[in-house]
This record gives C-alpha cells, sequence and structure tokens, in this order.
C-alpha cells in the first residue's frame, strides 16, 4: 500500500524543499511539481512533491492522523491496565 502524506513547504531552494506536516519535517525533492512555492501544501510520497493540494482538504487528513495517534494511545493505556 502506497499512502501520500499532505504537508506545507517550508523551505524551497532549486528543486529541493522542506516540508512540514504536524511538527514532521522532510528534506524532499520538487522535481515534480517545479510551481510549488513557499507556503503551498503538497502531497508528499517517497520523498517527492507528487501534487500541490488545497489547504482544506490537507486539514481533514491532519485531524484523521491525530485521531488515530489518540485512538493509539488510549489503546495502549488500556493494555497497560489490564497487565497491571
Amino acid at each position: 500500500m502506497c499512502l501520500a502524506v499532505p504537508a506545507r513547504v517550508i523551505e524551497k531552494e532549486g528543486d529541493k524543499a522542506v516540508a512540514d506536516a504536524m511538527g514532521n519535517r522532510w528534506n524532499i525533492r520538487i522535481t515534480l511539481t517545479p510551481d510549488i512555492e513557499v507556503g503551498d501544501v503538497v502531497l508528499i510520497h517517497a520523498g517527492y512533491a507528487i501534487a500541490k493540494v488545497d489547504e482544506e482538504e490537507a486539514k481533514k487528513t491532519w485531524e484523521l492522523f491525530e485521531e488515530i495517534a489518540a485512538f493509539e494511545a488510549e489503546r495502549q493505556k488500556a493494555e497497560q491496565s489490564e497487565d497491571a
């Protein structure tokens, strides 16, 4: 399964950029999306920005990631309570 993650471009130099998603930063290439500018939100797959995306759609994905993380934290907490 492949996963593309939305992230905001925060630095750009040539075809290299730094992107941030929820505090996680990646060095990426924008070779496939040369019109990308700092501040744009892109989908990142395998270290490449593959498309520019709407910020509202990206926010929905980030919210889903937060929900998954919260669910996982609760699951781990419940497992630890059962083991005690």
